[in-house]
């Protein structure tokens, strides 16, 4: 899907053409990544005990799925570098292995090894052509003979040669291997079940689905009842899969946002609104991979920005490239978005309406912490989203979700299912997902522990004064306005037609009690 429309900027028209892209979440290493022309986006578990989030691995080029590079191809400049520990991914090769299977990656493994194996060894060979020409320009600093001199001028012209060569093969050997590296998933935690999505784990059941002695509706017949959805209008002005709220609807989605943020901010989150334009290289840093044929992102051609698809992308961009203090962790971040996703492959009645669409408000929560703190922040957003929906009155079920549908940058991740009578079926509505050091490692993002904490990690052998570490980055959705407008609508629907506004929003909406048909 294409589209395009023109904006009057200063005295001249530009035409900001937006294409869809490729969306495949992809791991974390150290990299230096091309400036791409067009923007694209996509959608550790302990294995030693010395190492109980094992380094992540990145992708911050494109390469599309099932491709590998060309060895002979002129490898291009990186903009940024992300941190990829090769001697971890080599020394527990089986488990890598085992982890990119179990996650259905394209990554081929045997490849990124024999890569870095050739890049020690060259790089073995240029410190020792360096060493030779320093050897040279030294004996040429003392009283030399004629013939003597031109020798050395000779060999040192070979070395300067042959180093220059060895310099640029290794240059493109590295950038090689970067892009191949992070193709490489984030390790999973060791209790997330091994397979696909109908292998995911019960985690917990709240509620139970609302008996009707009357006839259901769902929520695209509701909405045109009380006339609160255009998606005709909107059809013709945007395309399929666009709408317009109408009359109550916006009280609801201005309601859910505000009752959203208001929630979260009781229990220490700092609201933010964010930019909802960013650059490729900030959705690759975040570990989505901006191209491909079934991308979730739609990119602004000739450029090198995009749409955002969750606030986690700019939220995970506030801290790039610093070094935090370790007084100022946890950092815990609740933004408001507008979203835009492609939603490449949707088709059928599960999507109709409001359930699947290009763009959508979202109150997205957001946590850079410590990595050992990492897992008890997890159970921290599951359970603010498990509060805020039992509290609507919503019936649902919290999933453990399986290897098979974890994104790249996963490293555990739990989904909240909620029933929608309406449309007959359970209905993710939200997610939250505990990235460890993968984000971390490709943004740049560090702190330096404390005195106390540094003296006692370096007890147990696992830092040294002064040293920094990566931090940990979670999130999680407080409200994907949409889905929660679809949940309202189809559970608490009435006989006569109308719908109870649930008590926790009244005061967000305006007193609001109830959304009736026009004219009762």
């Amino acid at each position: 899907m294409a589209f395009s429309y023109t904006c009057l900027g200063g005295a001249t028209l530009r035409t900001l053409k937006f294409s869809s892209c490729s969306s495949i979440l992809r791991p974390t290493l150290p990299l230096l990544s091309p400036s791409p022309k067009t923007l694209t986006l996509h959608s550790l578990h302990h294995l030693t005990k010395n190492h109980r989030y094992p380094p992540f691995l990145t992708r911050a080029v494109s390469v599309p799925a099932g491709q590998t590079l060309d060895e002979k191809e002129t490898a291009k400049p990186y903009q940024w570098k992300a941190t990829i520990d090769f001697k971890w991914i080599r020394d527990n090769k089986d488990a890598v292995a085992s982890n990119i299977k179990s996650r259905n990656s394209v990554a081929d493994l045997d490849l990124v090894l024999d890569l870095y194996e050739r890049s020690l060894n060259l790089q073995k060979e240029v410190q020792r052509l360096r060493g030779e020409r320093n050897v040279v320009a030294n004996k040429m600093k003392g009283k030399l003979e004629p013939s003597e001199r031109q020798e050395l001028i000779q060999e040192g012209k070979i070395l300067k040669e042959g180093l220059l060569t060895s310099e640029e093969d290794l240059l493109k050997l590295t950038e090689k291997l970067q892009k191949e590296a992070q193709c490489i998933p984030n390790m999973a935690h060791p209790d997330v079940p091994i397979g696909g999505e109908d292998c995911s784990r019960l985690r917990k059941t709240v509620g139970s689905p609302r008996q009707f002695d009357f006839p259901v509706k769902d929520h695209v017949q509701l909405g045109k009842e009380l006339d609160l959805f255009d998606f005709d209008a909107a059809s013709e002005v945007s395309g399929s899969k666009f709408y317009y709220l109408k009359n109550e609807a916006v009280m609801l989605e201005m309601g859910l946002t505000n009752w959203a943020i208001a929630e979260t901010m009781k229990r220490g989150f700092t609201p933010l609104t964010t930019p909802e334009i960013v650059r490729s290289s900030l959705v690759e840093k975040c570990g989505f991979q901006p191209r491909g044929s079934n991308t979730q992102v739609y990119s602004i051609e000739d450029s090198d920005q995009c749409l955002i698809g969750t606030a986690e992308i700019p939220v995970g961009g506030i801290h790039m490239d610093s070094i935090l203090a370790d007084s100022q962790l946890p950092l815990k971040y609740i933004a408001y978005s507008h979203c835009f996703r492609t939603e490449a492959g949707a088709a059928g009645s599960a999507t109709r309406g409001l359930y699947r669409v290009h763009q959508f408000s979202k109150v997205e929560m957001f946590i850079l912490c410590r990595p050992e703190d990492s897992d008890s922040f997890h159970q921290e957003l599951i359970e603010i989203e498990e509060d805020l929906f039992s509290s609507l009155g919503l019936h649902f079920k919290t999933l453990d979700m399986a290897t098979g549908d974890l994104g790249a940058p996963a490293y555990r991740k739990f989904d909240v299912e909620a029933w929608m009578p309406g449309l007959g079926r359970y209905g993710e509505i939200s997610s939250a997902s505990n990235c460890t050091d993968y984000q971390s490692r490709r943004l740049g993002i560090r702190f330096r522990p404390s005195t106390e904490q540094t003296s006692s990690n370096s007890k147990k052998g696992k830092a040294n004064v002064g040293t920094t570490q990566f931090v940990h980055t979670l999130n999680a959705t407080a409200c994907a306005v949409p889905r929660m407008i679809v949940c309202l609508l189809e559970n608490f629907q009435q006989e006569d037609g109308s719908v109870v506004i649930p008590e926790p929003l009244r005061p967000f909406m305006g007193g609001l009690d109830q959304i009736r048909r026009k004219g009762q």
